[in-house]
């Protein structure tokens, strides 16, 4: 039983880090001292974490868990190896300093934008793929 709730409470702080480390990303992106390639691959990861609309939704199972649970944190971890320290240590102070004057997690409707553009875009690539066969 133990052994359980040390395990939740693990993976609870794991997913507050990565949360964290989300907007840090964000704040990462737009500082000035991040190079470009870092700063567009963290843009683009903070809008798709901070979107309210998933690329795979929730509801299809396995998949719908895996780009939160491992695509998501892979893809955010391999971004932070990327931008300077420094950079990063003032990003991340500054995530804490805006989690703690907010409560609330952040949102990204250009995300968002994102992800239902990406939809459209295969749903007609797989309209026009019927339409010729």
């Amino acid at each position: 039983m133990q052994l359980g709730r040390r395990m939740r409470e693990r993976i609870r702080a794991w997913a507050c880090d990565v949360r964290d480390d989300v907007l840090a990303l964000y704040f990462c992106a737009r500082h000035p001292d991040t190079p470009w390639a870092p700063k567009l691959v963290a843009l683009l990861i903070a809008a798709y974490a901070l979107s309210p609309i998933d690329l795979i939704p929730d509801f299809i199972p396995v998949l719908g868990l895996l780009d939160e649970a491992v695509l998501l944190p892979g893809a955010i971890w391999v971004c932070l190896r990327l931008i300077p320290a420094p950079v990063l240590a003032e990003c991340r102070t500054q995530a804490q300093a805006w989690m703690a004057q907010q409560a609330r997690k952040p949102r990204s409707l250009v995300g968002a934008a994102f992800v239902v553009l990406l939809w459209v875009l295969l749903l007609w690539v797989g309209w026009v793929t019927i339409r010729k066969a």
